[in-house]
């Protein structure tokens, strides 16, 4: 691999970032066009409607940011937490294990809470509800604190050991005070360019410093969805970028490296992260689309009678049941017996919400009738 001489953050006229605006404009029209779009779609919606579409998006937004690292939560478990913690009544509600509602707190407190000042005392909470026992799977890590790099410099590095690729080496511990002062205040700061483009550069300039020992990526993710939430002027979210970055994965780590090794001009970042951002506020739609099914369902059988597993199974059809539904899936689930969960199933089909699979196979699947 070729050497580096420079990264980034070791140029001579590190932090200031330069961009081009031009080449940014275009994109940059056509973001904020679909944003208001978005927005005005949501407002027509009703409350409990943008609680249920509110809910979705936040749902998605700490499994993937989370999964983007190699991770995998229980989406239930993330649901019920964040439901929870908005007081949204919500039918089906399950404990939630300690790193899960770490996870949640960080992304609340960055969304619900975004006119607060970041601090570091602030970053530090984040840090520690994201590793509760001071672990990072068997590895014991400074948590609530900057990193002391106790155990070599923080570097990004992938191969097998004795044939690793180290992708970028970040600042020394003894610069991080002086570092993370610096970011701070400019986030803080009111700043003469476009609150979009200002979470593109938040993202970056975070990851870019990494101060933890671990969880920068998704604290870096939580900075820029704060500012996000900034940019909208509201708490309410509607679209994930990191559910965006999760599909795009390698291109968010190839373009990542290759910004931190390159000049202070930040234009192709910034485009990426536009691109990214338009994709996501796309997505979206699919998730009102989602939610608007959903109502109309409930609308057009609210004089059916429905027992309590019936709503909760046919509300987990609704949010995209992960695999084939089953009866003995059905009866794990519903907490029930097999004979129970058959009776339910055949109760629904005799009402014409429930049908079997048509794609055959050694046991019976079913699905909505819808």
């Amino acid at each position: 691999m070729r050497r580096i001489n420079f990264y980034i953050h070791q140029r001579k006229d590190w932090p200031h970032f330069t961009w081009s605006p031009e080449d940014l404009h275009f994109t940059l029209s056509k973001l904020r066009h679909l944003q208001g779009k978005l927005t005005g779609k949501m407002e027509t919606l009703g409350f409990v409607l943008r609680e249920e579409a509110m809910l979705e998006t936040l749902t998605m937004d700490v499994l993937k940011s989370t999964e983007i690292e190699g991770e995998k939560l229980n989406a239930e478990q993330v649901r019920s937490s964040i439901a929870r913690r908005l007081g949204m009544d919500i039918s089906g509600l399950i404990p939630s294990d300690r790193n899960v509602e770490g996870v949640v707190e960080m992304m609340l407190n960055a969304t619900q809470q975004y006119q607060q000042k970041l601090s570091a005392e602030r970053l530090f909470g984040w840090h520690a509800s994201l590793f509760p026992t001071g672990r990072s799977g068997m590895y014991k890590i400074v948590t609530g604190k900057w990193r002391n790099d106790s155990t070599g410099p923080m570097q990004v590095v992938s191969g097998a050991m004795g044939k690793e690729t180290v992708h970028y080496q970040a600042p020394g511990a003894t610069l991080l005070n002086n570092e993370m002062k610096a970011f701070i205040n400019w986030f803080n700061k009111e700043e003469k360019i476009d609150p979009v483009i200002k979470a593109g550069i938040a993202h970056l300039w975070f990851i870019t410093i990494h101060p933890f020992d671990d969880g920068n990526g998704r604290i870096a993710r939580a900075i820029a969805d704060m500012q996000l939430a900034r940019a909208d002027a509201s708490p309410q979210r509607f679209y994930s970028m990191s559910a965006q970055i999760r599909k795009q994965r390698n291109a968010y780590y190839n373009i990542l490296e290759k910004t931190q090794k390159g000049s202070l001009d930040i234009t192709e970042w910034l485009q990426w992260f536009l691109d990214c951002l338009y994709a996501a506020l796309t997505a979206a739609e699919q998730t009102l689309a989602k939610v608007l099914n959903k109502a109309q369902f409930w609308k057009q059988h609210a004089a059916t009678h429905i027992n309590s597993r019936q709503r909760l199974m046919i509300n987990k059809m609704l949010d995209g049941f992960d695999g084939k539904l089953s009866s003995s899936k059905w009866a794990k689930i519903a907490k029930c017996s097999a004979d129970t969960a058959l009776r339910d199933m055949q109760d629904l089909i005799n009402k014409n919400i429930l049908r079997k699979e048509q794609a055959g196979g050694r046991s019976t699947n079913y699905e909505l009738n819808i």
